[in-house]
């Protein structure tokens, strides 16, 4: 999994928007539903020794996330995997709810606040999943009374890609998560685009992200200005080049096109083709 470009443009409304459940007030009302159980529930151990992660490949994140890792059912690779972090003592909460709760507002991960069902549930032990058409997208393990941490918290976590999740909750992040061919919703590790932050002043810019290509349509020339385009931005291109192909990608009504050797992304939209050029390695603000 790379976070790229448009996962460091996404971070700061990410924190705002899954904050979760808030300490003052309690966990919300829905934060744990009933739910239906999956068909092929977990049934592995809750505790499973964790590693550090070296890198974001699927084989370390699920090394790191423990039973979490373990109890997803991604249609993709895992896209986040963590393992025991820093709540302090005074943290743990009475219950394994306020664990959970603790989890989504300490560590404010790009997850809905609410929806979570006890898969599994242990004397020191629950297993929380977030679960997406009856297959589990998202869990966390929270433990009681570790060391020097008394009550509830989050022991392990993991998560699919954000394209798995709801469709409700992703269009609340920013994430503009593409569709294929099929009209399947693509892995945001294959592609996904968002607006250009406003902290930046590169409010009008737009940035799609394809792993280790990134291109940005720059109507205003703010990046241009910036110096971050490896060429101009072309707003209206009157002819795709011969050898440009259809990619299959949508969002709503652009269209991926590209040519063999990506040096210029082509979105086709109601209104013409646009040219994206590349974005300069490194291109980012603070």
């Amino acid at each position: 999994m790379r976070k790229g470009l448009v996962t460091g443009v996404l971070v700061g409304l990410t924190a705002v928007l899954a904050t979760g459940c808030g300490h003052d007030d309690g966990p919300r009302a829905d934060l744990v539903v009933r739910g239906t159980p999956p068909a092929t529930p977990y049934r592995g151990p809750l505790y499973v020794p964790v590693e550090s992660a070296d890198d974001d490949s699927p084989e370390a994140l699920r090394a790191a996330s423990g039973a979490a890792g373990r109890a997803l059912e991604c249609d993709g690779r895992i896209f986040d995997g963590t393992g025991p972090d820093g709540w302090s003592e005074s943290d743990g909460g009475a219950t394994p709810e306020q664990g959970l709760a603790l989890y989504l507002g300490m560590f404010q991960p790009e997850l809905p606040d609410h929806g979570y069902r006890v898969e599994r549930r242990a004397a020191d032990r629950v297993l929380f999943s977030l679960d997406v058409g009856g297959r589990t997208k998202a869990a966390v393990v929270v433990a009681k009374d570790q060391p020097n941490r008394p009550g509830w918290g989050p022991e392990t976590s993991a998560s699919c890609d954000p394209a798995e999740l709801p469709p409700s909750f992703t269009a609340t992040t920013g994430r503009e998560i593409w569709t294929g061919r099929d009209g399947r919703r693509v892995p945001v590790t294959t592609l996904e685009s968002a607006s250009g932050p406003e902290h930046c002043g590169w409010g009008s810019a737009h940035f799609l992200d394809m792993g280790r290509r990134d291109y940005a349509r720059d109507p205003k020339g703010v990046l241009a200005d910036a110096g971050l385009l490896t060429a101009p931005y072309r707003g209206r291109v009157g002819h795709l080049p011969a050898d440009a192909y259809d990619t299959g990608y949508r969002y709503h009504d652009w269209r991926l096109w590209l040519t063999p050797d990506r040096a210029t992304a082509y979105v086709r939209t109601a209104h013409g083709v646009e040219a994206w050029p590349l974005l300069k390695p490194k291109a980012d603000c603070d």
